[in-house]
């Protein structure tokens, strides 16, 4: 999907990077240092900024991961996870790639300025309801109990009579209004004044909710969205500047950043280092299938999510170095995949239950075992 990189700029507004693929790349640094008065990071402003970027990408990987065991078992409809099948990961990499090329069209044929208007508005609205469905759970133990907390039920029909259909039934209570009201008040910072921390906030929440809301079915899946990533990253990075020029035009939160020269200006910093979501993202609903299949083995271990988790900071790590030892920006799956996936399956050779976590199948609140497109239905271990 995206890289880790550097990015030097004298405005607020950094490059971002794109899509549900989720990408963020940019040049060896040589456009980005023409252009301004050159900034040579303090080694300690680099040692600061990259372990920032990795803390803030394990924090939503854990916690989505642990969110996601009780997200599959969640009986409300609101928290269902949206599964991923074998054949939706297979056209997975080709959507991301039609949609990365027409937004590069689009960036070439219309104005930048309205399309990033445009964007700023989609991205406030969901920024601001992932922001609160993120920070509802952490209120909601914060408040007493003795606290009044009020339910409410947003409901739009169709119809009448028997022919009555319900369009939007949606139940939330006082606490949920209070995470939406904190959360706009962090949307129009970031809308006003695009400030990274604000950014920041938007891209941790997007990371958390889809490691928590978006489900593999299998590991099969898994390997097949990875493996398609993998080659859709490559590609796209050292294949085309296709990537590039999205990544410069396309101003979202859907990347992390942390100035490296912090230390020197402090929050006024503009020399950032990035990591776009989908080097989250995308490992981290393979590690959270691990979880949830260590779970369902019952043995009060956690041997496959703990050897991914410790795959994606190997994987995450050696792109950082490989792309501060080249200075030029790297596609972290081409480090992030080969980790991610190669750990756990040797784990399981190791312990006899390769075939066991191939042939696991998730299961979905008590709907029973989400199927494969391929495949027949499952029933339920007794």
């Amino acid at each position: 999907m995206s890289e880790v990189e550097n990015e030097s700029t004298s405005a607020p507004e950094t490059a971002a990077a794109f899509m549900e693929a989720l990408n963020a790349t940019d040049s060896n640094g040589t456009d980005a240092l023409n252009a301004t008065a050159k900034f040579v990071a303090t080694p300690e402003g680099t040692a600061l900024a990259y372990g920032s970027l990795v803390l803030m990408a394990l924090v939503p990987i854990f916690f989505g991961a642990l969110r996601s065991v009780a997200c599959s078992k969640s009986k409300n409809t609101s928290d269902m996870p949206e599964t991923i099948t074998s054949r939706d990961a297979a056209r997975f990499p080709i959507i991301a790639s039609c949609t990365l090329f027409g937004l590069y069209l689009f960036f070439k044929v219309f104005s930048q300025a309205y399309i990033n208007l445009l964007l700023s508005v989609y991205f406030f609205v969901l920024g601001v309801l992932a922001l609160s469905h993120t920070i509802s759970p952490l209120l909601s133990r914060v408040i007493p109990s003795s606290v009044p907390n009020k339910q409410y039920q947003l409901l739009f029909t169709q119809g009448t009579g028997e022919n009555k259909e319900e369009i939007i039934n949606y139940e939330f209570d006082t606490n949920n209004l209070v995470c939406l009201l904190a959360s706009g008040v962090v949307g129009v910072w970031y809308i006003l004044k695009k400030h990274w921390i604000a950014n920041n906030l938007f891209g941790l929440a997007f990371a958390l909710n889809g490691v928590e809301l978006l489900h593999l079915n299998n590991v099969s899946t898994g390997c097949i969205l990875l493996g398609g990533l993998f080659v859709y990253d490559i590609f796209w990075v050292f294949g085309t500047n296709v990537m590039v020029t999205v990544a410069k035009s396309f101003e979202a939160p859907i990347k992390l950043v942390f100035p490296q020269d912090l230390l020197e200006k402090g929050l006024d910093a503009s020399n950032f280092a990035m990591l776009g979501l989908g080097d989250i993202v995308i490992p981290g609903i393979f590690i959270a299938l691990l979880l949830r299949f260590d779970v369902s083995l019952k043995k009060n271990s956690r041997t496959y999510f703990c050897s991914s988790f410790l795959a994606y900071i190997f994987g995450l790590g050696l792109t950082i170095f490989v792309m501060h030892t080249f200075k030029h920006a790297q596609p972290a799956l081409l480090y992030l995949v080969p980790a991610c996936v190669g750990f756990p399956v040797v784990v399981a050779l190791f312990k006899g239950e390769l075939t066991e976590m191939f042939r696991y199948e998730e299961s979905i609140g008590d709907e029973g075992l989400a199927k494969d497109d391929s495949s027949e239905p499952l029933k339920k271990d007794q």
